[in-house]
């Protein structure tokens, strides 16, 4: 089954894809996405690769006739996609070069124009899941991105507070925060000429990065090559701060939010930015998203990011990568 459920208490999409429940879990010794397993070239540096498991399709299926009164459902159109970064099955964004990365947001970007271009989307969604306490069931680094055929949530949220924001005052919200970040400077993990990383003053998670650009730009298409330079050194440094935190591989959710496409225009109030959502709260403890956060829609943080910023400013800097 793979359908569109529509949700009307919170006035959202649920995709049902129950294909995903054979996905491989962690696999050893054969990995589809390391060359020489017949799935991936044989060569190859950075890599689009269609999900096998998707949970949207170009070519969907009509849902099954099980909606009826309040409840709707639609094809789950879209596209699901892989992100190979290397491949090299051991590397990840934090050991990977500056130019490598830079191959990998020179890929987003390209995938990001593609897919905007099907008029069926309205939203690509490029993220990464790290780690098995985050899911991850391919250990072979990797990111996804998701095409969909409506603008989720969270983003249409977004979306709608920096619109009122910049109806009342005429400026960009994150542009804003930017500002307030630079100003506040407790809450800063460092800044390059073209971006800067910090802990937002409301982040519900002990680490909780923001990557921000400093230019009001909307998608990684709009950067230039040398933005792009940047923002590949900015999310090696950043990652390897977090690897250097607790001396292991650190687990995190990141999300690029991005303009939605094939709808109305957003430039003038919408910013692109990184968000990581990192469940560690010391080495071994995990920041559980219990019935207040999850039922509620309540979130708290545990640490004050004061506190937090400070911590993995002085990690960052031990890591030897910034200079």
């Amino acid at each position: 089954m793979a359908e569109l459920r529509y949700n009307p208490l919170l006035r959202d999409w649920t995709m049902v894809a129950s294909n995903r429940q054979a996905r491989p879990h962690l696999p050893v010794g054969d990995c589809p996405f390391c060359p020489g397993s017949g799935r991936v070239p044989e060569q190859y540096d950075v890599l689009a690769y269609d999900n096998d498991f998707p949970a949207l399709s170009p070519s969907a299926p009509e849902p099954d006739a099980v909606a009826g009164g309040p409840y709707r459902t639609a094809p789950a159109v879209g596209k699901c996609e892989v992100i190979l970064y290397s491949p090299d099955h051991t590397a990840a964004l934090p050991r990977l070069s500056v130019g490598q990365v830079r191959k990998v947001v020179d890929l987003w970007a390209e995938r990001f124009a593609e897919l905007a271009a099907d008029p069926r989307h309205r939203y690509v969604f490029i993220f990464e899941n790290r780690g098995p306490e985050v899911g991850v069931t391919m250990p072979h680094p990797h990111g996804q991105i998701y095409a969909y055929p409506y603008v989720p949530q969270k983003v249409r949220m977004e979306l709608e507070a920096c619109a009122e924001h910049h109806a009342q005052t005429g400026r960009c919200l994150i542009c804003d925060m930017n500002r307030e970040e630079r100003a506040f400077g407790r809450r800063m993990l460092f800044e390059t000429e073209h971006f800067m990383a910090f802990l937002p003053f409301f982040t519900d998670y002990p680490f909780g990065a923001f990557i921000t650009s400093k230019r009001h730009l909307t998608a990684v298409t709009d950067l230039t090559g040398v933005q792009r330079d940047d923002l590949a050194k900015t999310l090696r440094d950043l990652t390897a701060g977090m690897d250097s935190l607790y001396a292991r591989d650190f687990p995190y959710m990141m999300a690029l939010h991005q303009r939605p496409v094939n709808g109305p225009d957003a430039e003038p109030y919408y910013h692109f930015h990184i968000e990581f959502y990192p469940p560690l709260r010391d080495r071994e403890r995990l920041k559980f998203l219990a019935s207040s956060e999850t039922g509620a829609w309540a979130p708290c943080n545990t640490a004050a990011v004061e506190d937090t910023a400070a911590v993995l400013r002085a990690a960052i800097a031990a890591s030897g990568l910034r200079g």
